[in-house]
């Protein structure tokens, strides 16, 4: 639960310390003195968003603390899955700078807004005055019947089921496309691909043919430096001998001489050597001279070639490897499309099977959801009778469709508030106090279904007042005997429940408004109720009416 509060720089809050107990924790001032503020505080500690105007004006940044105790094991695995030990307590911290930047921390460690959202989602909610108003809008009501119905586990089942039918139904939707369009793409495909194929491609032929035509337009020159370079080496028969005869020659001298001194030696193999090297060499460039006859048609060849590849290329915008690839696809995508009958055959028997079984699990959803309203209805009319309202019809229009992403059902709450007439919908039939009372009651029989252990009201009671403003304070301290229940009120009537009670002021001072948060003694309740019950002027019979009201809830709590 919620045990502690801490908020600086928030708006018209200074600087205020909260602390809250198990139980009815009421909070009560008047209209203006910052009780709003007190649950944008308690927002933006929960993750949700906010902006730079919730920072005090003049004050570099707003900070808010909140401590949480008694942590729920789902909260800890959430903790442990996003990287935070789990403790005992859980300590929040939030930032909002003047320029509107801001930082978030869990258990002292950095955490992210929507981490913070993520973690808070099972510790505490808060129902606003405004949120009854959502019982006129039907879309709401599937969402109420199921939080009590807690079929989750149906839910996923089916849904499973249904996302699984929805990827079948759309596969077949892309394969039964109009005949016209299967039949141009098909000749897409068919040009492509013979375009491609009659370009007989090679990876890596462009740069060989390119390297080749190099060697092809310089040709004559090449030979002309390859004959320069035998003829020095061999000579020729008109000729002085060439380089590797002389050095055959000297070779040959020096061995003598090195068979003298065989200091020598190792210059006589050098020698040795080079007239080996330029031998070689010899050799070696006369093959090449072979090698180096053209037919002079090739160039033309090896142009008329590269033409091709640069011309494909530019067509469809890809190199050679990505236009075989390209290749590759096409030759897929083709079969696949000439296949597609087969295939639909395959996917309608599959889409059959899974609407079968898509269609037995909404059922099974379905019946859960009637059984789970019937009980729910029998705990709604005990609480709304209560609050007041004896009496009251529930009906449940129920009515089966086409399976969508919240299984078959469509629902809509109808209510008959007066003996004798028929349920409309709640839009036609309940005012603003009554809405408050119905979602109160509610919320009342989804007290137990629901983990959550701490709950905000934010004055439920209004447009409510006398017995029924009584009776929804008893529920309310009712309610927080499983959980800690947070009320904002202005009604004396509810404020006598509390088993703990803050009172929220406002004081001017040099010109600035503060506002302050104080916990009430017994006296305190008394003094405060009593305002509530006559305003300003505060009378002996207020004051002794308030004693009244404060005694009362008790007797009746007993």
């Amino acid at each position: 639960m919620l045990t502690d509060l801490q908020i600086e720089n928030v708006a018209v809050i200074e600087k205020a310390e909260v602390h809250f107990t198990e139980g009815l924790n009421v909070l009560t001032g008047e209209t203006g003195a910052g009780k709003s503020i007190l649950i944008d505080s308690i927002n933006a500690i929960l993750g949700n968003r906010t902006s730079r105007d919730l920072v005090r004006s003049g004050a570099p940044r707003a900070c808010i603390r909140a401590t949480f105790t008694g942590i729920p094991a789902s909260t800890r695995e959430q903790l442990e899955r996003c990287g935070y030990e789990a403790q005992d307590d859980l300590f929040f911290y939030r930032e909002i700078t003047a320029d509107g930047r801001g930082s978030c921390r869990i258990n002292g460690m950095p955490a992210t807004a929507s981490v913070m959202r993520e973690i808070s989602a099972g510790l505490l909610s808060i129902h606003g005055q405004h949120d009854s108003q959502s019982l006129t809008n039907t879309v709401t009501h599937l969402g109420l019947l199921d939080q009590y119905a807690q079929n989750g586990e149906l839910y996923e089942e089916y849904h499973k089921l249904y996302r699984e039918l929805v990827t079948v139904k759309r596969a077949m939707d892309a394969l039964m496309a109009s005949e016209a369009n299967k039949q141009r793409r098909i000749e897409e495909l068919h040009d492509e691909i013979e375009t491609i194929d009659a370009a007989a491609l090679v990876p890596g032929e462009e740069e060989t043919l390119t390297e080749r035509r190099n060697v092809v337009v310089h040709a004559q020159g090449i030979l002309e430096g390859i004959a320069a370079a035998h003829l020095a080496l061999s000579g020729d028969e008109d000729r002085a001998q060439g380089a590797a005869d002389l050095l055959g020659n000297a070779a040959t001298a020096f061995s003598a001489s090195a068979g003298l001194d065989p200091s020598l030696q190792p210059l006589a193999d050098q020698l040795q050597e080079l007239y080996y090297t330029a031998r070689d060499l010899s050799t070696e460039l006369a093959d090449r001279l072979d090698e180096y006859s053209f037919d002079p048609g090739e160039l033309d060849q090896i142009e008329s070639r590269l033409d091709t590849i640069y011309r494909i290329k530019q067509r469809f915008g890809a190199d050679v490897e990505e236009l075989l690839a390209r290749r590759d696809r096409d030759a897929e995508e083709l079969e696949t499309i000439q296949t597609a009958s087969q295939r639909i055959q395959e996917l309608d028997a599959k889409k059959r099977n899974l609407y079968a079984q898509a269609k037995e699990a909404a059922e099974r959803l379905t019946q859960s959801r009637l059984k789970s309203f019937t009980q729910m209805n029998q705990e709604m009319l005990s609480a709304l009778e209560f609050l007041n309202m004896p009496g009251i019809r529930f009906v449940l229009r129920h009515s089966r469709g086409p399976l969508a992403s919240a299984g078959q059902d469509s629902v809509e709450f109808l209510i008959s508030t007066n003996p004798g007439e028929d349920p409309k919908p709640l839009a036609k039939i309940a005012s603003g106090g009554e809405l408050s009372r119905i979602m109160l009651a509610f919320k009342s029989a989804l007290a137990e279904k629901d983990a959550i252990q701490t709950v905000i009201y934010d004055e439920i009671d209004t447009g409510v007042s006398g017995l029924a403003a009584g009776r929804i304070g008893q529920l309310l301290h009712e309610t927080a005997k499983g959980h800690q229940v947070l009320c904002i009120t202005h009604t004396p009537q509810v404020a006598a429940f509390a088993d703990n009670q803050l009172l929220i002021q406002k004081k001017i001072h040099d010109g600035r408004t503060f506002t302050e948060i104080h916990t009430l003694d017994q006296e305190g309740r008394v003094r405060v109720l009593a305002a509530m019950i006559s305003g300003d002027k505060v009378t002996d019979l207020s004051l002794a009416n308030a004693r009244e009201l404060i005694e009362k809830s008790h007797a009746q709590n007993r």
